[in-house]
Order: C-alpha cells, then structure tokens, then sequence
C-alpha cells in the first residue's frame, strides 16, 4: 500500500510538475560542464577545484541547461554555482529535489527528483549530498547559492535542488537573497552593456562546523561577478557568516587568494588588464550605496533594540502556541491525507467490486451463448444422424427378409436336389466298390503268400544253425 501509494503521488507531481529539474553528473575525469559551458567566460569553467570530492553538476529543467554547480561530496554543499541574470521573479513554492547519480552512479536516474519519490530504490542515498533530514530541527535554513529571485519561472523552478543549497540562518538566509538581489539588479546589470555577457558566480567556503555531523556550515559566502564586453569589468564580495549585515567588496583576485590555492575562476581574470575603471568605480560607488542602506538599517535596527526585547519576549511566550498550531496543522493535513487516502481506497473497492461482477456477467453471458451455439449446431447433425439411422436399419430389414425367404425357399430345393442325385451317387458308387473288393482280395492272397515264405525261411534258417552246431566240422565239410 505505501509503495502504490508513493507510486500515486510521483505520477500527480509528475503531472503537476512535469518539468522536473534534471542534472547531469560529470565525473573527475571529463572537463568541462558540457552543456552548461555557457554560464561561464569564454566557456571555460574555474580551474583549481581538483579535490576529488569535487563533482560538477549540470543542473537543468525541461531538459534545458539552467546553471552549473561544484559540490563537494564531502562537505555535503555547494562550493559554487555559476548562473546568469535573467530577470526577477515572484517567489514560486518551494519543490526542493535531491540528485540520485551523486549517491548511486549506476542508476539510471538522469533527473532530480523528490527525496521521497526514490528513497528505497537509490543505494546510499544521502551518503554523499544533504538531504531535508539534515536541516529538520536544526535551526538553518536551506540558503540558495543561486538565489531564485535573480531567475525567472523556468530557471527558478531548478534553484530548489539540495546541491544548490548550504546551511545558513534564518536571517542569514534573507540578508543573503536581499543584498544578492539588489547588488545585481541595482549595481551590476546596469553597467553591463549586455546581460548576456554578466556571468555570476555564488560560491561558499566550508568550515568545521557541521549540522548533525554531516553538512558543512560554510565561513563566508561570495559572489564573483564577469562583464565579459570589450570595456568589462569584474567584481568580488564577501559576507562573513557571522556578520548578515557585512558586504565586503574586493578585486576577483583578492577572491580567489580566500578560497583554494590555485584558483582561477574567470578565464584571463575577465580581462583584468583591459578593464573600464569608470564603469567599475560605478559599480563600486553602486554597492557602497547599497551598503550604506544596510548599515542604516542596522542603525534603525539598534534605536529600537528596546523594543526588540519585548518582541522576543512576546516570542517566547508565543512559540509553544505557534507550535500547537503546527501541529495541530500537521495533524488536519494528515487527517485529510487519510481521509483522501481512505476514499481512495472505497472508490478502488467500489469499482474493484463492480468490475468484478461486469466480469462474472460478461463471462456467464459469453458461457450461455457458447452453449446455445453448440446446441444449435448440433441440431442439423443430430437429425441427419438419425434419418442414417433410419435408412440403414431398413436396409437391415429388407436384407433379414431376404435372408429368410432364401432360406425358407432353400430347404424343399435341397431336398429335391439331394433326392435327384441319389441314383448319381449310387450308381457310381459300384464300381469304386469292387475296386475295394478286388483289392481286399488281392491284399488278402499276398499276405497268406508273404507269411508262408517266412515260415518256410524261419525252418530253414533253424535247421542250418541246428546242423551247424551238431555236425563235426570235418564232415559238414564233406
């Protein structure tokens, strides 16, 4: 039940979200993003992130290349996610994904799905990229590298994946989107003479400190950004993670001395050499502004540090409320999951039911026509069976009758015949008779001739051995 009830979801987001994001894994052994080339200058991604943990990800949506990633399978973040503006967009719900080849490479899962869609059919999920049990109840927030904000629909749908997110603090997180957001829209794409040639790079350095022992909570975050135009420029900033209101811009060089030895992350330094210093001093003088208002909302924030107190106090006495409350959400949206889940269930045994019986009648239907056509067909053949009958036992009548008129006319035939032939037979009988006789009588005159002729040579034999026996020798010689 739970499997085909995980099976019913997959297909209603599938059906409502039917562009999924979708990520292809490159492995150690291939340069390059391939598709996803284009998000960085002259098509040439940063050089330096050798670490063999490091797996570069070409995140796309409806099949189309939306930004590349570095994540580090052993920290369990993102080192950076390279994107271009597009424009700004109304926050969309957040459908957060996860990437199935980094855990298991030997799936055939080529899309980002959700956690909950291949937990059991992926092996080792999670034993190298976060996942939302890692942030539950851990007080950070899953903060976007490649801020949605600064995409439009399509692009913003592929920011909600795990591998783009690192952990921040809830105010971290929203100081990190604002000051994201207004530093492109308000410093860096107006002194760009073609969005198209703005390439960004948001990026995170990891620490020692962990959520659950698992996801790294990165020290600082970055952003590197490229004018790649004939009087282009380039631009780094740092946020110290223990500072949400700091914004510290430097030189992309002074960047990459922060991050990893031999870092390069734009091809050439973005053309450091032949850059336009008014149009970087613009920039600059755009994001000291920008700067500056933060600060004055810190300034505001302290005058009513006062007040703040109350609201915290207030806020502790609320959130067992508040907490209540979500459970007590938690527990109507599980109750109408059941509800749904059970009615489901009816409508399956209703119609399991109903179908069931169209089937029974169907097939008891088809049995009774079945049997009415044999019937039908074996009525012709029954009847030529018996007119056959029929014909054959009057043949067998008229043959008994002939067979008894033979035999009634065949008796008084006989005897004439055998009556007739009686003097045949007598007459001709005689002179085979006296044959008889004649040889009787001759068999007779032979026999008394034969035992004559052995009596004589039985004498004759019986007086010759007497003589033998009885005469001298000498004299019988004589």
């Amino acid at each position: 039940e739970w499997t085909m009830k995980t099976s019913i979801v997959f297909l209603l987001c599938i059906s409502v979200f039917p562009g999924f994001s979708q990520g292809r894994v490159v492995r150690e052994d291939e340069t390059g993003f391939a598709e996803c080339n284009v998000f960085f200058p002259g098509q040439v991604p940063p050089e330096g992130f050798t670490e063999p943990f490091h797996v570069k990800i070409c995140q796309q949506y409806n099949k189309e290349p939306r930004f590349a990633t570095l994540y580090s399978t052993k920290d369990k973040i993102p080192l950076y996610s390279a994107f271009k503006f597009t424009k700004p967009a109304q926050s969309e719900e957040e459908n957060w994904l996860v990437e199935p080849q980094i855990d298991d490479p030997e799936n055939d899962l080529h899309e980002m799905v959700h956690e909950a869609d291949i937990t059991g059919t992926v092996a080792n999920l999670g034993a190298n990229q976060a996942l939302t049990s890692d942030y539950v109840g851990s007080g950070y927030e899953r903060g976007l590298l490649n801020p949605s904000l600064l995409n439009e629909k399509d692009f913003q749908m592929a920011t909600y994946t795990l591998t783009n997110a690192v952990p921040l603090s809830p105010a971290l997180s929203k100081s990190w989107h604002r000051d994201m957001g207004k530093v492109v829209e308000q410093a860096l794409t107006p002194h760009c003479s073609k969005k198209d040639h703005l390439y960004l790079l948001a990026g995170a350095v990891p620490s020692s400190v962990q959520v659950k022992g698992k996801v790294s909570v990165p020290e600082s975050l970055w952003l590197a950004a490229c004018c790649d135009a004939p009087e282009g420029w380039s631009l780094g900033l740092v946020k110290k993670i223990n500072d949400e209101h700091s914004l510290v811009d430097l030189t992309v060089g002074q960047l990459e001395k922060e991050l990893l030895a031999g870092v390069h992350l734009f091809k050439g330094n973005c053309g450091e050499d032949k850059q336009n210093q008014e149009k970087k001093e613009a920039v600059l003088q755009a994001v000291s502004q920008i700067r500056s208002g933060e600060q004055t909302g810190t300034t505001d924030s302290q005058e009513t540090k006062e007040s703040g107190w109350m609201r915290k106090v207030a806020g502790i006495i609320a959130t067992p409320f508040i907490k209540l409350l979500e459970l007590l959400i938690y527990i109507f949206v599980e109750l109408v999951k059941f509800v749904f889940y059970f009615l489901w269930l009816v409508v399956k045994r209703v119609c399991g039911t109903v179908l069931d019986g169209l089937y029974s009648l169907w097939s008891g239907l088809v049995s009774y026509l079945k049997a009415i056509s044999m019937v039908l067909i074996s009525i012709p053949y029954d009847v030529g069976r018996v007119i056959i009958n029929i014909f054959l036992g009057f043949l067998q009548i008229v043959q008994d009758v002939m067979s008894l008129t033979y035999k009634i006319l065949s008796i008084p035939v006989g005897f004439v015949l055998h009556l007739a032939a009686f003097p045949y037979h007598s007459i001709c009988a005689i002179p085979s008779v006296l044959k008889d006789m004649a040889t009787g009588i001759g068999g007779t005159f032979s026999l008394v001739i034969d035992a004559t002729a052995a009596v004589l040579h039985g004498f004759y034999y019986l007086a010759g051995h007497v003589v033998k026996r009885f005469v001298p020798k000498g004299s019988s010689d004589d």
